[in-house]
């Protein structure tokens, strides 16, 4: 039996007893909104891939590419998460790859065995293949693609920005662990819990062993855990943030901290270039996406969390079409007072500079939150909370 199907038979095994990075079940009416994309490569992590792309996509669109975590399908996560309506939003090109139980049992991505997480092996290729079939399919922008992964998947997203710094531009790893935390069932299991602790320079020189000589820009990278987590413990956020603060060349002290709405804690590590490094700390959350369904960013369920709308603020962290503002920035004179409500229909927020529209749906300004229809006949409510920013709230 060759070696390669005896570690994907001990990651079915690994799936099975240990990998409750499990989430969200699929959403069959969302599915025929999404293509299946075949010849994309020669596909040897044997993965399958889909792609949802906004009506009327501009040409250089960016390019988002997530990972769901185990048991979960690949659609399902995308639309639950919130993905597909960001994608809306703001404008760009997703690609929602799905693990195989031909390869995982459970669905997992294979992100503890390294001939699935190096350059140009095994899944790690078949995703690369996928953005790059995307971006050449839809003349989308090459500097601007991103990646994005929950629990397994965020375990293999960390795996993609070490293998490919020259693709990824941007990254997030949503109740994940550092790259290179195991190659091994038995180490996988010590990953998740109690974790596995390594000094900032040897969780660095296992990213940059995977692309030997590479002198580009590192990807950035945004860290998101729940600190009631059991199935993947918080100090694995800690050890990613050791990770790739010391693959900017920076060290592991935050400079900056803010309170977010929700619990949420953010501290960010600024390198040569502005910040690198964002640790999302969610109080209380247990193994979960934060999702914030009041505001049309995906729906609750087991593996989700109603707490805020995690990608809201990942995209803004890659400046895909808006900024979440900063609450410990006072504003500037003449700005006006941040808390403010407005109940109207949508036709009326888009009149008054609230919201923008987009193929016919209205978006609030600043957030991007999705309001619905552009029309007279949907209401909703609008909280600002800065200058030029709005968020949708269930009432003023």
């Amino acid at each position: 039996m060759r070696a390669t199907t005896l570690l994907r038979r001990a990651g079915v095994l690994l799936g099975i007893l240990a990998l409750a990075f499990t989430g969200l079940s699929a959403t069959p009416a969302a599915a025929a909104d999404y293509e299946r994309v075949t010849g994309f490569g020669t596909n040897p992590g044997a993965l399958t891939m889909y792609r949802y792309l906004p009506d009327d996509l501009p040409a250089n669109a960016p390019v988002v590419l997530v990972l769901h975590g185990c048991t979960q399908d690949a659609t399902g996560f995308a639309t639950s998460s919130g993905w597909r309506s960001y994608a809306d939003a703001r404008g760009f090109a997703l690609v929602a790859a799905q693990q195989e139980t031909a390869n995982n049992a459970s669905r997992c991505f294979n992100w503890f065995q390294s001939g699935d997480t190096a350059r140009g092996q095994g899944e790690a290729l078949s995703l690369r293949q996928m953005v790059a079939h995307t971006v050449a399919a839809v003349d989308a922008d090459p500097s601007r693609v991103y990646v994005a992964g929950f629990s397994g998947g965020g375990a293999m997203a960390a795996s993609l920005l070490a293998a490919y710094p020259d693709v990824f531009a941007g990254g997030a790893i949503l109740a994940g662990v550092p790259h290179g935390c195991a190659t091994s069932m038995v180490q996988a299991f010590g990953c998740m819990n109690p974790g596995t602790t390594k000094t900032a320079a040897q969780w660095g020189d296992l990213v940059r062993k995977q692309y030997p000589g590479y002198g580009g820009p590192w990807p950035t990278v945004s860290i998101w855990h729940g600190t009631s987590d059991t199935t993947v413990v918080p100090a694995n956020a800690g050890e990613s943030v050791k990770q790739w603060t010391n693959v900017h060349g920076t060290d592991a002290t935050a400079d900056g901290s803010a309170s977010l709405p929700g619990g949420v804690t953010r501290k960010t590590y600024e390198g040569s270039g502005g910040t690198v490094v964002r640790d999302y700390r969610v109080s209380g959350m247990g193994h979960a996406v934060p999702v914030r369904p009041s505001e049309g960013c995906g729906t609750t369920g087991a593996y989700a969390a109603d707490v805020t709308c995690s990608t809201a603020h990942i995209t803004a962290d890659w400046g895909l079409g808006g900024a979440v503002p900063d609450p410990d920035d006072p504003g500037t004179p003449g700005d006006p007072e941040p808390s403010a409500c407005f109940t109207a229909n949508n036709d009326a927020h888009v009149q008054a500079g609230r919201a923008t529209v987009r193929y016919g749906y209205a978006y609030a300004v600043g957030s991007g939150d999705l309001l619905g229809l552009w029309n007279t006949y949907t209401v909703t409510s609008l909280a600002r909370t800065g200058p030029d920013w709005y968020e949708r709230v269930t009432a003023c």
